[in-house]
């Protein structure tokens, strides 16, 4: 028997298939049922990827003058919160010729401009809302049906899922959305997480937001609203990606940006290093560790952060040394430096860096100015 290695190191990821597939799935089976009258229970489908679904179609209901029925979601080795639910199909005749789809339960309505779709459509993007009409037409040329029909596509599980999403602050309430521009689900969670960034970041410039308020994640956000008093509703969450958020506010236009971050992740930015994830670079330790030595501390305090496992340790350490306020001054500096290369002269940003256990431990020029022109004249404190 042929040796089997223990790892695989090689293991080609799944694909799975998008919402968006799963609703033209559903369409063109409840299309064909409806026209037909004859029971399937697989329908094939043809990606704008290029690969072709096989489906098994489920929770079939079947009447004279409808059919609605479902295909479940499989995102393949890159599981997300949509994996496994049911996205289904309802058609029905209207009177007329047109071929209307529209969104029912658990399909997010949208309620702020900035996206594909207008104020109050269903959020089907425009993939798969293309998906769907050419699967319906098709079906009906086949049959020879050239009348009306309504197609509403409905999630019953994304009433709740929605909540665990992007979706209530790019101004999509009720519901998910219907995505995919391939139709197929490729493996890579970072990929989709940078989009969701941008895409939130987008949203906000186009509904008037001037200033962009950046942190990585709930600390940052925890800190802007009960330190800075800013409503966290206008922050975005750039999690590791720093860089990609910051390309993204050049892109669109934003010509003030305010960052507040968390020392363990922003103290990274001093190397310019722009995507703040452990597998990507650490270097907290030899940045602490360069800038004290820079600020004359003796080799018992570099000894010490050396040795030290936390940012909190770090800066405990230098605090005891006398060192804290020149180090993070000359830290500060350096993040500023590379921010602003990433972003231009032309923009300002105001950067601040905070500690859940010390509090504030520094800002750049200009960042109470931003945050004044946030929320009003009251001034941050450390």
């Amino acid at each position: 028997m042929e040796a089997v290695p223990l790892v695989n190191t090689k293991k080609k990821l799944r694909s799975g298939y998008t919402t968006g597939s799963c609703a033209a799935a559903a369409a063109k089976a409840a299309t064909s049922m409806l026209l037909s009258g004859v029971i399937v229970n697989k329908v094939s489908l043809l990606t704008p990827k290029g690969v072709t679904l096989q489906l098994t179609i489920e929770d079939i209901n079947m009447s004279k003058d409808s059919v609605r029925c479902a295909i479940r979601k499989d995102s393949g080795d890159d599981p997300d919160v949509t994996n496994g639910i049911l996205v289904y199909a309802k058609v029905n005749r209207i009177q007329g010729n047109q071929t209307i789809v529209d969104g029912g339960i658990g399909v997010g309505r949208v309620t702020l401009p900035g996206l594909w779709q207008k104020i109050g459509e269903a959020a089907i993007n425009k993939v798969p809302r293309q998906m769907i009409m050419q699967e319906v037409t098709t079906v009906c040329e086949q049959m020879g049906y050239d009348g009306g029909l309504r197609v509403i596509i409905e999630i019953p599980e994304g009433v709740e899922i929605a909540k665990r999403t992007f979706n209530p602050r790019l101004g999509i309430e009720g519901g998910i959305s219907v995505l995919g521009t391939t139709g197929i689900v490729e493996p890579m969670s970072e990929s989709a997480l940078i989009d969701s960034i941008a895409l939130e970041i987008k949203v906000k410039k186009a509904n008037g937001q001037e200033i962009l308020i950046l942190t990585p994640g709930n600390y940052g956000a925890d800190f802007l609203n009960e330190t800075l008093h800013i409503d966290i509703n206008k922050a975005v969450k750039c999690s590791n990606y720093v860089g990609e958020a910051l390309d993204t506010a050049v892109e669109v236009g934003y010509m003030k940006i305010l960052m507040v971050g968390h020392v363990g992740k922003f103290v990274k930015l001093a190397a310019g290093i722009m995507n703040t994830h452990s597998k990507q670079a650490d270097a907290r330790m030899e940045i602490f560790l360069a800038n004290a030595a820079l600020e004359g501390a003796n080799l018992e305090t570099l000894q010490a952060i050396e040795q030290a496992i936390t940012t909190d340790e770090m800066i405990s350490i230098l605090k005891q040394s006398g060192h804290l306020d020149s180090v993070m001054k000359r830290i500060m500096n350096r993040i500023q430096f590379y921010v602003q290369h990433r972003l231009g002269m032309d923009i300002k940003v105001g950067i601040m860096v905070f500690s859940v256990e010390y509090g504030l431990l520094g800002q750049t020029e200009g960042t109470e100015d931003l945050i004044i022109e946030e929320i009003g004249d009251n001034r941050v404190t450390s």
